[in-house]
C-alpha cells in the first residue's frame, strides 16, 4: 500500500505557566492510499492534537516540537502561509469534533459552500458555485432546494451530512473525522458513516477517523492505533485490537465493552485515573493502572516495536494472543 501521510516521531508541547506539559510524545504512524485508520483512547490523550497537526492548525499555547510530517513526500512542517492555504480543504480537510456548531449560524448554506470555492478560486461566478454545491448535497442526501437555507433550519444529522459535504468540496485525499458523530443517536451514527464509506470506496481519499467508540470504529477502519498519555501504545489491523489485544491498555478496553450475545458478564474496568502530563513518572505511563506491571515497567519506557504482521505495541511484556478480553470481535 503506498503512503499517503507519514508521521514520524512527532512532538506537541502546550506553553503554560509552569512550563511546557507535552500533550503528544514521539509518535510515528502512516496512512495508507485509500486506507480508514482509527485512534482511539481516553479523553486527553493526544488524539486530537495530532489530527490539527496534520493540518497545522494548532495556535499558541500549542505548538509541534519535534518531528515530521509528510504528505505525499511534501514536509507539511516546511510549509509557508501560502502552500498551507492550498493545502488545506485541497489536498487534507476536517470535520471537526461538535461538527454542528461549526456552521455559521447566520449565514446561508450556499454562502458558505461559496466562501470555501471563492477562496480558493475554483468557481468563476455564483452560478457556478451553486451547481458545485447543489452536487454535493446530492452525494450526501440532501434535497438540493435546502441550499439557501439556514444552519437551524436541518436536524442534526442533516447539519453533520453539511458539513462533510463542505469538507468534501475540493476533493481531498485525506478526510481527518474529529469524533463526527458524538453528538448524534446510534442510527444517525450508522447511517453517517455509512454514507462516509460509500463516499470514500467512490472518491478514493483516505481517512483518519478519531473517536472513543471502539466498537463503532472497528466497524468502519482497516488499522487501529490506541493512544494513552499523549503515546501511541498499539498499532493493529481493527479486526485483531478487541479480539487478540497485546497492549494491557487495549485489552482494558476490551474488557470495559459489554457483549451483545450470550450470557450476561460483569464490566470490568481500567483501575485509577488518566496519568497528569505536568508531572510524568519515570518508565511506563501505563504502569501505575496496569495489572502486570513490574520493576522493569516502572524503570524504563517502552518503545512502539514490531509485533508481527502488520503490528506494533509499546509494552515490555505484551499479552500472549490467547489472552483476550471477554467482549471479542464477533460479540460487537
Amino acid at each position: 500500500m503506498k503512503k499517503l501521510v507519514e508521521v514520524k516521531n512527532l512532538c506537541v508541547d502546550y506553553i503554560t505557566f509552569d512550563g511546557r506539559v507535552r500533550a503528544v510524545n514521539d509518535v510515528s504512524f502512516h496512512i495508507g492510499e485509500r486506507e480508514i485508520l482509527g485512534l482511539a483512547g481516553e479523553s486527553g490523550c493526544g488524539k486530537s492534537t495530532i489530527a490539527y497537526s496534520l493540518m497545522r492548525l494548532h495556535r499558541p499555547p500549542a505548538m509541534i516540537s519535534d518531528g515530521e510530517i509528510l504528505f505525499e513526500g511534501q514536509d507539511v512542517l516546511g510549509m509557508n502561509d501560502e502552500e498551507l492555504r492550498s493545502f488545506r480543504w485541497k489536498d487534507t480537510s476536517m470535520v471537526f469534533q461538535s461538527a454542528m456548531n461549526c456552521l455559521n449560524p447566520v449565514k446561508t448554506i450556499e454562502y458558505q459552500f461559496r466562501d470555501i470555492f471563492e477562496a480558493h478560486n475554483v468557481v468563476k461566478n455564483r452560478e457556478e458555485s451553486i451547481e458545485k454545491a447543489k452536487e454535493l448535497l446530492r452525494i450526501v442526501d440532501i434535497p438540493t432546494e435546502r441550499l439557501f437555507d439556514y444552519p437551524h433550519q436541518f436536524s442534526g444529522g442533516m447539519r453533520q451530512r453539511v458539513v462533510i459535504a463542505l469538507a468534501l468540496a475540493l476533493k481531498p485525499k485525506l478526510l481527518i473525522m474529529d469524533e463526527p458523530t458524538t453528538a448524534l443517536d446510534v442510527v444517525v451514527q450508522r447511517e453517517i458513516l455509512q454514507k462516509v464509506y460509500q463516499l470514500k470506496e467512490e472518491f478514493g481519499f483516505s481517512i483518519l477517523f478519531i473517536t472513543h467508540d471502539l466498537s463503532l470504529m472497528v466497524e468502519l477502519c482497516d488499522r487501529i492505533g490506541i493512544m494513552y498519555s499523549g503515546q501511541l501504545v498499539e498499532l493493529a489491523p481493527a479486526k485483531e485490537i478487541l479480539s487478540k489485544p497485546k497492549h494491557p491498555y487495549a485489552h482494558g478496553l476490551g474488557d470495559s465493552f459489554p457483549t451483545l450475545h450470550g450470557e450476561l458478564q460483569e464490566m470490568k474496568g481500567i483501575p485509577g485515573t488518566p496519568l497528569d502530563l505536568s508531572n510524568v513518572p519515570q518508565g511506563c505511563r501505563f504502569a501505575p493502572r496496569c495489572f502486570k506491571a513490574t520493576e522493569a515497567c516502572r524503570q524504563a519506557e517502552p518503545k512502539l516495536v514490531g509485533a508481527g504482521e502488520n503490528r506494533w505495541v509499546a509494552c515490555h511484556d505484551p499479552m500472549p494472543i490467547e489472552s483476550t478480553p471477554s467482549s471479542t470481535l464477533e460479540a460487537v
